[in-house]
């Protein structure tokens, strides 16, 4: 991809093909403007206008090469193609387009052209590993939808040794910020006199959910990595670097989110 020379592995752009007319939802969707849920609000709220008058109705189909769609007063395009990158987020970069506390954000660590993308999954400023990066609104909606229960694995060390009941509290779900956790994986990887290595298995992501897991059971975190999400694997990238997908990984995410819509 031209636009987007990467810093390393090859590229991996894909043609959009949108049907003769999809949900408004969706296409906002598409366009960037957020979740599924969250293009639902604006639409409610009046921000949205097709052919010049405002419409509130979540059930309205659009055709994205006729209907003249906008939000608040700018038109909305389809993105002629779908950009998909991994990055391999250091810590003390911030998950966002902008801080208002002027803290080093993670599109620093990007190309100009990528400035467009959303991120599926937010990491906390102290928190590293595998970010995606895409403007394909649609896929982002699939990825971290809880609904959908897609899998992110995590390394995480903590301060001491947890038992074995504090370990299987954490299996069977803890109480946090918003109710109380789903299942996950936990599996201990090594462990000290002062600590151990867990590998983390959830299909949440609410926030900080780590970090108030592991405080729940009275511990902190020292290191959490986010190693995959969903069929992504983080493998060898290097910290502060970014690749384009590869096909089979296109596929690979395409079958994954298309099997939990069944």
């Amino acid at each position: 991809m031209s636009s987007l020379k990467t810093s390393s592995g090859s590229s991996s752009r894909t043609a959009l093909k949108p049907g003769e007319d999809m949900r408004l939802n969706r296409f906002l969707a598409s366009c960037g403007l957020g979740s599924r849920r969250k293009v639902e609000e604006l639409i409610a709220a009046g921000q949205i206008s097709v052919n010049g008058e405002v419409c509130t109705d979540l059930a309205r189909r659009v055709d994205p090469e006729k209907d003249e769609v906008c939000h608040q007063g700018k038109g909305l395009k389809l993105p002629s193609e779908k950009v998909y990158l991994m990055l391999n987020k250091p810590r003390g970069y911030v998950v966002s387009h902008q801080d208002e506390l002027q803290r080093s954000t993670i599109y620093e660590l990007l190309p100009e052209s990528a400035s467009n993308l959303r991120y599926a999954g937010r990491l906390d400023k102290n928190s590293e590993g595998l970010l995606l990066l895409t403007n394909d609104g649609e896929l982002i909606n699939r990825l971290t939808h809880p609904t959908h229960k897609v899998e992110k694995v995590y390394r995480v060390d903590v301060d001491r040794r947890l038992s074995q009941r504090q370990l299987e509290e954490l299996r069977r779900g803890v109480l946090i910020e918003g109710g109380i956790t789903h299942s996950a994986g936990v599996y201990v990887k090594s462990e000290t006199t002062g600590g151990m290595t867990l590998r983390l298995v959830i299909t949440e992501g609410r926030k900080r959910q780590i970090r108030q897991m592991i405080e729940a059971v009275g511990a902190k975190v020292r290191l959490l990595r986010r190693l995959q999400f969903g069929p992504l694997k983080l493998k060898d990238l290097p910290s502060g670097r970014w690749r384009p997908l590869t096909t089979a990984e296109l596929n690979a995410l395409k079958y994954v989110t298309e099997s939990n819509q069944r």
